[in-house]
């Protein structure tokens, strides 16, 4: 039976893993020898990484790839991409060579406002909180001119405090709606540094407001926290050719193509179902860009998400038109992102990444993901209304295929070649490595 342990962030590495070893791995020393073969040989390297969390034991490695030949504004770049699916790169790669002799992809920033939210219970007369609020406001921004005194700066801070009422959804309800402009922060520190602050206020105020009575003076702060729901912090993306230019392959024409193309975005537009696997494509390519430059993806895909619904149901996130014999393909995403502050100063590749991409400020790097979401929609889009998706994800899978049946190097030349005209699925794999072992 096993037994609670206590103290367990107080044992050092070697120590929490020989309690794993005890408790969970039946002493395996494969496991141990797993764990340490990830370990960095230079040990102020490691160190930097264990102190990224918590209760560390080892890295968990991911592919750090890149993607090049995208034209974003007049200008030619190389993505860096960290992601353990195939053909992901590969697919993004193939649409910015397509794009690029086609005008590239035309991008801008809409908008940077990121928010967050007191959020209180009060239950006594509306119209006195109101006056109270207003009677409140400058008092409440005064209070974080410290927190603020660095952001302001450089050209950010605290753009405005709303009072909102709630309360049709949840009896008594009431928030503190908050906006910043955090520069090239990501700014979630900031954000809930001032938020709380605020709160702090709010609650000396309440006390101190002559009109509230002695119940009315004491309401209740809930939380204070950031929202990664930044719906008006947008990035506009899109690229556009003469219908003529679209489809270069004999199997249908390039009007045939276009169409075809429109209906599959449709489809995503009006099927949840689809809709969810078709913006998963897209944050194929987010998500790559976002992790490979330090930012959170989490939150990045927890906004994302939830602007595709904001409409009141799922919907694709791309949209495409035909007017003229013009094709275009564009999106509107929010991303919150950063280039300073984070890992994004201490993880040893994610300042290679900068470098890539000649160390962007947080609107260009919106540009940047953005471009690669909308390569990689373009890319599967292309894929599912032409040869099908798999065709080509299991040909980039095939390494997978043969790393897992423990191919030699002599094997994996062979089956490379032989599955260049052949159908690749995990069956016929393990058949040919049959074949060729006997």
């Amino acid at each position: 039976m096993i037994t609670p342990i206590t103290g367990f962030s107080k044992l050092n590495k070697e120590e929490k893993i020989n309690w794993l070893l005890k408790t969970y791995l039946q002493n395996s020393e494969d496991s141990e020898k797993i764990l340490k073969q990830y370990w960095n040989v230079n040990d102020e390297v490691q160190q930097l990484h264990e102190e990224f969390t918590e209760n560390t034991l080892s890295n968990f490695y991911l592919p750090f790839g890149i993607a090049p030949n995208f034209l974003i504004n007049g200008k030619l770049m190389a993505i860096p991409m960290t992601t353990e699916e195939s053909s992901v790169i590969a697919a993004a790669s193939k649409a910015a060579k397509f794009w690029q002799t086609r005008g590239g992809f035309k991008v801008k920033v809409l908008n940077t406002t990121k928010n967050g939210q007191v959020h209180f219970i009060y239950n006594g007369d509306h119209n006195k909180l109101i006056k109270f609020f207003h009677a409140s406001k400058e008092t409440l921004l005064d209070s974080v001119s410290t927190i603020t005194k660095n952001m302001r700066k450089r050209g950010g801070g605290v753009l405005d405090i709303e009072l909102l009422d709630k309360t049709e959804m949840l009896n008594g309800y009431f928030q503190l709606h908050c906006t910043f402009e955090t520069k090239d922060s990501m700014g979630a520190n900031f954000i809930n540094s001032c938020l709380e602050k605020f709160a702090d206020t709010l609650k000396d105020e309440a006390v101190k407001f002559q009109d509230f009575n002695a119940e009315e003076k004491h309401l209740e702060v809930i939380m204070s926290i950031l929202s990664n729901y930044v719906p008006e912090c947008l990035v506009r993306v899109e690229v556009s050719c003469p219908v003529s230019e679209l489809y270069d392959d004999k199997q249908i024409s390039n009007e045939g193509f276009a169409e075809k193309f429109l209906t599959a975005i449709r489809i995503a537009e009006v099927e949840p179902y689809r809709a969810v696997t078709h913006n998963k494509g897209i944050m194929n390519g987010i998500d790559a860009v976002v992790l490979a430059t330090g930012n959170d993806f989490r939150a990045i895909e927890a906004g994302i998400h939830a602007f595709a619904c904001k409409d009141g149901s799922y919907t694709s996130l791309t949209h495409a038109s035909i007017e003229n014999n013009v094709f275009k393909f564009w999106m509107e995403v929010p991303l919150a992102l950063g280039t300073v502050g984070g890992l994004t100063n201490l993880h040893p590749l994610v300042k290679v990444a900068s470098e890539i991409l000649q160390k962007p400020s947080a609107r260009e790097l919106m540009e940047i993901v953005a471009v690669a979401g909308l390569a990689q929609n373009f890319a599967a889009v292309k894929s599912l209304v032409t040869n099908g998706i798999q065709q080509g994800h299991m040909k980039m899978h095939l390494m997978n295929i043969l790393n897992a049946q423990k191919a030699t190097p002599v094997e994996k030349e062979e089956l490379i070649k032989y599955f260049t005209k052949h159908t690749v699925t995990h069956s016929n794999v393990a058949e040919q490595l049959e074949r060729i072992r006997n």
